[in-house]
C-alpha cells in the first residue's frame, strides 16, 4: 500500500493498495495502520465505519461537522462514485480549494479527508458502495450541509442528479455556512 499526498488539500492523502489479481478475482488490503501511522495519522483514531449504497447519479453533499469537525477514511468499495473535497479550515495553506476524485471498486483507493473539509460524491456506476471511516461518533447536531451547486464552488458533477436527500437539495450555499459559523463563533 502506497500513500500520496493530495496537493490541492493540504492534510488529505490518497492510500492505494496493491491488489493481488488472479482468475478467483482479487485480494488487496484496504487498510494498513502502519502506512497510515507513516504519514502522520493516528490509526487508532478512527472508531466508527459505515457503508452506503448509491445508484447512478445519486449525489450526496457536500457535508462537514462544525465542532471538532471529523476526519475520515472513504473509499468506494464496489462501482465507482466522483469524489469531492473542499477545504474550508481557514488557517489551511490551501482554505477553499478543491480537489476531485474518481474513486473505484478496481482500485479500492482510499481518500483520507481532514477534519474541516467538506465531502460529497456523486455514484457513477449503476450501483456503487462508499465505505467511510470516521474519528468521531456520529452526533446529527453537528452535520453541516453546503449546496452541491454552489456557483462559487463550481463542482463540475459528471452526471445530472438523479436523487439527494431533502437535506442535500436544500442545503444553504457556501457563503451562508460561513457567516452562520461566524456568527456562532462570536456568540
Amino acid at each position: 500500500m502506497k500513500a500520496t499526498e493530495v496537493p490541492q488539500i493540504a492534510g488529505a492523502f490518497l492510500f492505494e493498495p496493491t491488489p493481488y489479481a488472479d482468475e478467483r478475482g482479487f485480494f488487496c488490503r484496504t487498510f494498513d495502520a502502519d502506512v497510515v501511522r507513516s504519514v502522520g495519522l493516528d490509526p487508532a483514531a478512527f472508531v466508527q465505519d459505515s457503508v452506503s449504497r448509491s445508484v447512478q447519479g445519486v449525489l450526496r453533499g457536500l457535508h462537514l461537522r462544525s465542532g471538532a469537525g471529523e476526519a475520515k477514511l472513504v473509499r468506494c468499495s464496489y462501482g465507482r462514485i466522483f469524489d469531492v473535497v473542499v477545504d474550508l479550515r481557514p488557517d489551511s495553506p490551501t482554505y477553499r480549494d478543491r480537489a476531485f476524485f474518481e474513486l473505484s471498486g478496481e482500485t479500492q483507493t482510499t481518500l483520507y479527508v481532514p477534519a474541516g473539509c467538506a465531502h460529497g460524491f456523486q455514484a457513477l456506476s449503476e450501483t456503487a458502495d462508499t465505505s467511510y471511516r470516521i474519528d468521531r461518533e456520529h452526533d446529527p447536531a453537528e452535520d453541516v450541509t453546503i449546496a452541491f451547486d454552489d456557483p462559487e464552488l463550481a463542482i463540475p458533477w459528471p452526471l445530472p442528479p438523479a436523487l439527494m436527500s431533502r437535506r442535500d437539495r436544500e442545503a444553504p450555499s457556501l457563503a451562508e455556512v460561513l457567516k452562520q459559523s461566524r456568527q456562532q463563533k462570536e456568540s
